[in-house]
C-alpha cells in the first residue's frame, strides 16, 4: 500500500517552478482531491506505473482515448512505421484521408469531417461554423456540458431560462458571451421554452450526448429527440460533442445508439488513439462552408498530423475488428454493481450512474443526478478521502466528483474485483472514521 509519494513530490515542486500550477492542464493538479499530483513514468494495457515505483489499476485512460489499453500492440506498430515515414509535413498524406473515410462510414451524422489538434479547437470551429451557416448568433450550451477553453462556452448559468451567461474566467470579456445561453440539462421545459421566445435567433445548440464532465449524466428519455425536433424546426444547427462518447460508447457514436442524429458532430480522443487529435464534422451541405471550399475560416498547421492519424486508424481499426464493446458492457456493469453494493454495505450514501465503459460513484443521497445542480450536491470532501484511499491501494481513479472514469479492454474480471475490493475497504474506513467523528 503507497503512504507517501517522495519522487512525485519533488518532480511537482519541480515544475511548479517552470509551469504555470506545476501543470499543463488543470485537470492534473488535485486541486479537488487535495495534496499534490502523481508523477507517471510508464504504462502498459490496463496499468499505470509512477516514478515512485508503485502501480495502479487506471481508470482514467488518459481521460478516454485509451480504450484499447496502454501500447496496444497493434497501435504502436502504426505509430512506429509512420515514425520511420517522417512526424509532419505542413501538407496532405493518405493517412488523414483513410481516418477521415473511417469516420465518415462509422458515425451517423458525418458526410464530411476536418481534422484538428484538440477537442477545444473541434469545438470552437463547430460554433464558428454553424454561426457562418446559418447567418445567426446565439448559442444554446448547457449548464455542466464541458467543450473546451472556448471563450464563448467558458460560463456559468444564468438565473433563468433566458438570462445570459456571464463568464468564468478571466481574460474572457462580456460581449464574447452575451450571445451563449446556459440552460439546465435535461429540462425539456426550459428548451422549449427558449425555443419559442429565441429560436429565430439560435445558431446552434452544443451539448454532450451523454455527460462526462459534471459526473457521468445521461441524456433523459427525450431529451435529445427534442433536441433535434426544436433545431430542425427553427433551422438550428445540432452539435453533439462526443469527444468523450464517440467511438467509446458504441463505433459511432452515442448518436448511434440513441438513433439521433445532429447536425454536426465534435470528435477527439479515441480518434486519435492517445495522440492529440480533434475533429468535426457533419452534413455535407454545412462543411461545404468551411474555407478553402467555403467562406468560414478555420485553419491549423498540425491538423491531421500523421503520427495522429497513423494512431487513430490503427485504433478504430482494431475496435472494429476486435469489438471490445460487448465486453467492455459487462465488466463496466460488473463494476457499478460492485460499486453500489460496496458503499450500501458501508451505510454510505451514493448514487453510481454508468454509460458502457463510462461511470461515476456520487456521494449523496436520491435516486438519479440528472443536472448540474444535482451533481454539486455531491460530498466533494467524502469523494477526496475516497480518492487516496484508492491510490493508496493501487488504483487511479478520476481526481474529482465530477468525472468520468473510464474501463479499456485490457481490464479483466479479476482487476474489477480488486477494484470493488478496494473501494469496499475504503469505503469501510470512511464509514468507520465517520463514525469516531460524528461525520466530520
Amino acid at each position: 500500500m503507497a503512504t507517501s509519494w517522495p519522487n512525485s513530490e519533488r518532480e511537482y515542486l519541480r515544475a511548479q517552478k517552470v509551469i504555470p500550477g506545476g501543470v499543463n492542464s488543470p485537470a492534473r493538479a488535485f486541486k479537488a482531491v487535495g495534496g499534490h499530483p502523481i508523477v507517471i513514468a510508464k504504462a502498459d494495457g490496463p496499468f499505470l506505473h509512477d516514478i515512485d515505483g508503485n502501480r495502479y489499476i487506471d481508470y482514467i485512460g488518459s481521460w478516454g482515448p485509451m480504450i484499447l489499453g496502454h501500447r496496444h500492440p497493434r497501435v504502436v506498430e502504426a505509430v512506429q512505421n509512420e515514425l520511420l515515414r517522417g512526424m509532419s509535413y505542413g501538407a496532405p498524406t493518405v493517412v488523414e484521408a483513410t481516418l477521415a473515410e473511417y469516420i465518415v462510414d462509422a458515425v451517423p451524422s458525418v458526410e464530411m469531417v476536418r481534422m484538428t489538434s484538440s477537442g477545444t479547437e473541434a469545438s470552437m470551429s463547430a460554433i464558428r461554423l454553424a454561426r457562418g451557416f446559418t447567418g445567426r448568433d446565439v448559442i444554446v450550451k448547457f449548464a455542466g456540458c464541458y467543450h473546451g477553453h472556448v471563450d464563448s462556452l467558458l460560463i456559468q448559468a444564468g438565473s433563468g431560462a433566458l438570462t445570459l451567461g456571464t463568464p468564468t474566467s478571466p481574460g474572457v470579456p462580456q460581449a464574447v458571451v452575451n450571445d451563449t445561453l446556459v440552460l439546465p440539462f435535461n429540462d425539456i421545459a426550459r428548451i422549449e421554452e427558449v425555443f419559442h421566445a429565441q429560436g429565430g435567433s439560435i445558431a446552434g445548440v452544443i451539448l454532450e450526448p451523454v455527460v462526462g464532465n459534471m459526473g457521468l449524466v445521461p441524456p433523459e428519455p427525450g431529451f435529445l429527440d427534442m433536441l433535434r425536433l426544436l433545431t430542425k424546426k427553427s433551422g438550428a444547427v445540432l452539435i453533439f460533442d462526443e469527444v468523450m462518447t464517440g467511438f467509446r460508447l458504441s463505433y459511432g457514436g452515442y448518436q448511434k445508439i440513441a438513433e439521433v442524429t445532429p447536425d454536426l458532430t465534435v470528435l477527439g480522443k479515441v480518434i486519435g488513439g492517445g495522440m492529440p487529435v480533434g475533429a468535426y464534422g457533419g452534413k455535407a451541405e454545412i462543411m461545404a462552408k468551411i474555407s478553402p471550399s467555403g467562406p468560414v475560416y478555420q485553419a491549423g498547421t498540425l491538423s491531421g498530423n500523421p503520427l495522429a492519424m497513423a494512431s487513430g486508424i490503427a485504433t478504430l481499426e482494431a475496435l472494429k475488428t476486435e469489438n471490445p464493446y460487448q465486453r467492455l458492457e459487462s465488466l463496466s456493469d460488473r463494476l457499478e454493481k460492485g460499486l453500489r453494493k460496496a458503499a450500501s454495505d458501508a451505510g454510505i450514501p451514493s448514487i453510481v450512474q454508468r454509460r458502457g465503459s463510462m461511470l461515476t460513484i456520487f456521494f449523496q443521497t436520491g435516486e438519479k443526478v440528472a443536472n448540474y445542480d444535482d451533481a454539486c450536491r455531491s460530498d466533494t470532501k467524502r469523494f477526496a478521502r475516497f480518492f487516496w484511499k484508492l491510490m493508496q491501494r493501487g488504483v487511479y481513479w478520476p481526481c474529482s466528483q465530477f468525472e468520468a472514469l473510464f474501463v479499456s479492454a485490457t481490464h479483466t474480471e479479476e482487476l474489477i474485483d480488486e477494484t470493488i475490493e478496494a473501494a469496499r475497504q475504503s469505503l469501510s474506513e470512511i464509514a468507520h472514521e465517520d463514525s469516531q467523528t460524528g461525520g466530520r
